[in-house]
């Protein structure tokens, strides 16, 4: 009989856990349960996939974010870059999805930008499930992680309305984009980060690509609206990515604000102890609350 009780006090405690998070503690998503296409193995690193962050139940506002860490296209900043942004974004009611996405040497484009597109579809076709508004998905990202999510915003498609697969069939095109000190161009050797082109593109990339994918020049009227930060004292990766992203989309007409702050290096998420610079996830929040993301 006691051990008995002691099962039932268990599955009391991970009921009320889940109950409050709405069901979801940290849910594990594979984007291709079957098999990722073009996997050249059966490792963890070569089946993307999320991690589910949901806040409580009664603080659900229907709002999703896919987050994408940074790492230079060779590893993944999941800590300070993901666990702690989807904590933050929970905070604000809003259901965070970490992106796991393939990485060099073995990935190159179009790899990563297939999974970030996978992983939006993925969410808005089971936003109903997740109790999310299917037109308030949005998609983050720090560093590289930010360039794969420029990409998002830049380079995407209605869905496929003939595919088997239902996902395929839905929009990856994100509704708004929080860039973090994004990689944007990879044409201008002074201002790139040498080492994420290298590992998305490789030694010597054909130029057509490296203009693909330089996304400041792949802005349209289409491109969603826009928040992007950088610090000046940004030695990694230079402001002047985010200041001809932000250029590009005040050309096109696309709703933009950029916070440019003094002090901080690179890679430093939340900017906890990094004063002046800490005030950006407050005004992030003032953004997404502008334009309705944080209504329910």
């Amino acid at each position: 009989m006691q051990e008995s009780n002691s099962w039932f006090r268990v599955l009391l405690a991970v009921s009320i856990v889940l109950a409050s998070s709405g069901g979801w503690a940290n849910e594990k998503i594979m984007l291709w349960p079957s098999g990722a296409p073009g996997a050249v193995g059966n490792a963890e690193t070569d089946q993307p996939n999320l991690t589910l962050y949901a806040p409580p139940a009664d603080q659900l506002n229907g709002t999703a974010i896919v987050v994408c860490p940074g790492g230079g296209y060779q590893h993944l900043a999941v800590g300070h870059e993901g666990e702690e942004i989807g904590q933050w974004l929970n905070s604000l009611g809003v259901t965070a999805f970490v992106l796991r996405y393939r990485l060099a040497p073995a990935y190159k484009h179009p790899t990563p930008m297939l999974d970030v597109q996978r992983a939006l579809r993925t969410v808005r076709s089971r936003a109903a499930e997740w109790k999310l508004d299917p037109q308030k998905i949005g998609v983050l990202g720090f560093s590289a992680g930010g360039h794969l999510a420029s990409t998002a915003a830049t380079h995407f498609d209605g869905g496929d309305v003939a595919a088997a697969d239902p996902i395929d069939r839905v929009s990856c095109r994100p509704d708004f984009a929080v860039l973090c000190y994004p990689v944007i161009t990879f044409q201008d050797d002074v201002v790139t980060h040498r080492g994420s082109r290298k590992n998305l593109l490789g030694e010597q990339p054909d130029p057509q690509l490296v203009a693909l994918l330089s996304n400041d020049t792949q802005v349209t009227d289409q491109t969603p609206p826009v928040f992007l930060w950088h610090t000046t004292e940004d030695k990694g990766v230079k402001p002047e990515n985010s200041v001809r992203f932000y250029l590009a989309c005040v050309k096109a007409g696309v709703p933009v604000e950029l916070h440019l702050y003094e002090k901080g290096p690179h890679g430093i998420g939340l900017a906890k102890k990094h004063r002046g610079t800490d005030q950006w996830p407050v005004a992030c929040a003032g953004w997404l609350k502008l334009h309705g993301w944080l209504s329910p």
